[in-house]
């Protein structure tokens, strides 16, 4: 009788294996909307081996000498349609705007070894495209890990910035984790969004993906095709969303272009970045932070940047999230308008 119940339970434990080996390994499809062509999509083929997408919304009337180059957040973020619609306005004051997808995002190129994406590839593709403008210096508007990106960029090329836009900044990197601790003045008047990160990721996983990322990150193995990795990224995406409003019925679906390898592997190699703090501080750099009153960013990490770049203007954007232009597009552009349109001297607003 023992032996028929330990066998019972062997093959039990097979079948359980065996399931768990069809889940995990057996590609899924997600019913995500497909990745859409733009009309003013062009490509650059750059030195560091990625072909990078990007839109260019030319400058009207008189030019003025230092483009706008956004940043999206991701990492591997890739531009949607209304990133362009929202900042397209800015051409009117005389700035051209170059917005870009990542490399292994949206309509940029895919790179067969997964290990190469890291934070230091991107910062080299952002070195080349700024010389790709033909301009001497730029303004960067980096959103979220965006802002990641432009700090490191920075600290190696201050001279090629005229000025930048945080806006929901990520951590400084690497991460000061006592920033996660402080507590923002009463005075702000900031509050936690109804969804959090951590739901989107708990409400998205599954078996096959935790595979596919274990494999990934260990091994360095595409388990999955890019398709369908990056088609789980943009339905992970829409959950994401949620977390990035005050109001989650207001927040968006996500359009097709998430990349899921970049994301991954990317943040993997943050353990990589060598500390850029000693070459940022005391940036004469103008910078604007901006930061939702429900921004799911400790505030210790905006608060960092102010200590950075003492050249500095904080703007707390009510009833808006992390992703601010979504709840408030009209007080963001004004804002980040407002900014551009301050004189400069000597550095100093």
């Amino acid at each position: 009788m023992r032996k028929k119940v330990f066998k019972l339970i062997q093959y039990a434990l097979l079948l359980c294996v065996a399931a768990y080996l069809l889940i995990a390994f057996i590609p899924r499809t997600y019913e995500v909307p497909p990745l859409q062509k733009r009309e003013s999509t062009q490509y650059w083929d750059l030195p560091t081996g990625s072909k990078i997408a990007y839109t260019r919304v030319a400058a009207q009337g008189i030019r003025k000498p230092h483009p706008i180059i956004f940043l999206q957040g991701g990492p591997g973020g890739y531009i949607s349609d209304r990133n362009i619609e929202i900042l397209a306005p800015l051409s009117e004051d005389g700035y051209d705007i170059y917005l870009y997808d990542q490399i292994g995002s949206g309509h940029s190129g895919r790179l067969a070894n997964i290990r190469d994406y890291t934070a230091d590839r991107h910062k080299k593709d952002l070195e080349e495209i700024i010389k790709k403008t033909g301009a001497a210096r730029v303004i960067l508007i980096g959103q979220s890990w965006g802002a990641i990106l432009a700090t490191l960029f920075i600290a190696d090329h201050p001279e090629k910035v005229q000025r930048v836009i945080f806006t929901g900044p990520g951590p400084v990197l690497p991460m000061r984790r006592e920033l996660l601790s402080i507590h923002p003045p009463d005075s702000l008047n900031l509050r936690k969004p109804p969804y959090s990160n951590q739901e989107a990721n708990e409400q998205s996983k599954n078996i096959r993906t935790a595979v596919v990322s274990f494999c990934a990150k260990f091994f360095g193995i595409k388990l999955a095709s890019d398709q369908e990795a990056d088609d789980f990224q943009t339905y992970l995406d829409t959950e994401l969303c949620k977390a990035t409003v005050c109001d989650t019925s207001k927040a968006l679906k996500a359009e097709g272009g998430g990349g899921f390898y970049v994301q991954l592997m990317t943040v993997r190699s943050f353990r990589e970045i060598k500390d850029p703090r000693p070459k940022l501080t005391g940036s004469k750099i103008p910078v604007l932070i901006m930061k939702g009153q429900c921004d799911n960013q400790p505030w210790g990490f905006a608060k960092e940047y102010s200590e950075l770049f003492p050249n500095y203007q904080l703007k707390i954007i009510p009833d808006a999230g992390h992703s601010i232009s979504v709840e408030q597009p009209e007080l963001y552009l004004k804002t980040i308008r407002d900014f551009l349109h301050q004189d400069i001297h000597n550095g100093n607003l």
